[in-house]
């Protein structure tokens, strides 16, 4: 083992951290705007079946062939290439986040539903006998009491997401992962350039796993033994 190639390794790598860090959060973001408005759709018996469709597609196919189809498969059509969307939809970068936005969402937005079933209905009877208008008691009772009970689950979506992005790199985006299988294929040493690679992606899933469980102790002290938030 060279330490020397790997401490070389790590810092070339590095170099790749912030579009991974870049694809990681707008994703997030948008999946989770985009997870809002398909609960809100669920609430009418179209815009369920819409929702309910839309999640079926893209959980049940995999993240690599959806990247694959909006990348490859958009540029088929004719009218995609003449619209206002193209000059956009023509570029890795954009093919990559919107591919990577669209399956968040899916997961998220059952998360998020899991989540909001768990409400307790008491909380949004005793909103209602309150006073609170319907969009006061989802800003200040259901949401936040979806979230928390959302949130080991959310977690897990957040990591997952952060390893999704690693896939970006087949349609020429140089990540992490990129500018890995390219160091590989000039060196040929695919176990020290590997080992970089997942080191560092092992290191931020554990800061997101603590900041999670410091999170949710946060929300909830009475269950970890605390009076006070």
């Amino acid at each position: 083992m060279d330490f020397t190639f790997l401490g070389g390794m790590f810092a070339n790598l590095l170099k790749g951290l912030p579009l991974t860090l870049n694809f990681w959060v707008l994703s997030l973001l948008g999946g989770g705007t985009l997870a809002l408005i398909l609960n809100l759709m669920r609430t009418t018996r179209i815009g369920n079946a819409v929702a309910a469709a839309y999640v079926f597609v893209f959980r049940g196919t995999p993240l690599l062939i959806q990247i694959f189809m909006i990348y490859y498969g958009l540029a088929g059509f004719g009218f995609v290439r003449q619209s206002f969307l193209w000059p956009f939809l023509r570029e890795p970068y954009w093919c990559g986040l919107l591919a990577l936005i669209l399956n968040d969402a899916a997961y998220t937005s059952e998360i998020l539903r899991g989540g909001l079933r768990a409400v307790p209905k008491g909380a949004v009877e005793a909103g209602r006998v309150s006073g609170m208008t319907r969009f006061a008691i989802l800003r200040r009772i259901t949401l936040p009491l979806a979230f928390r009970q959302a949130l080991p689950a959310y977690s897990n979506e957040v990591i997952s997401m952060l390893k999704a992005t690693a896939l970006v790199s087949t349609i020429t985006l140089m990540d992490m992962t990129g500018i890995a299988r390219a160091a590989i294929s000039e060196t040929w040493r695919a176990v020290e350039i590997l080992l970089c690679a997942a080191a560092i992606y092992l290191a931020i899933s554990l800061l997101v796993t603590r900041f999670s469980a410091w999170f949710e102790r946060r929300l909830s002290p009475w269950q970890f033994g605390r009076t006070t938030p």
